[in-house]
């Protein structure tokens, strides 16, 4: 698992807090990266989750919206 200190994943966060509103903490930042490996859809439910609102529930375009932040501010590998 990826190091939630490592700051490669601030610019991430950043905009899923300044765009979406989803400001995650430490431990939600945490839960997001484990769920990177299994993939954009995974990482996006994490958010979700970490955030405590009902994924099922949420609009389309808001899980797409989250889905689309996480892949336009994934560090270059």
């Amino acid at each position: 698992m990826t190091d939630v200190s490592d700051k490669s994943y601030d610019a991430l966060f950043a905009a899923l807090c300044v765009e979406l509103g989803f400001c995650l903490h430490p431990k939600g930042e945490k839960r997001v990266l484990a769920a990177l490996p299994n993939g954009l859809d995974a990482a996006t439910r994490a958010v979700f989750e970490a955030e405590g609102v009902d994924f099922v529930s949420a609009s389309g375009d808001l899980r797409r919206a989250v889905r689309d932040c996480l892949k336009a501010n994934l560090p270059e590998a």
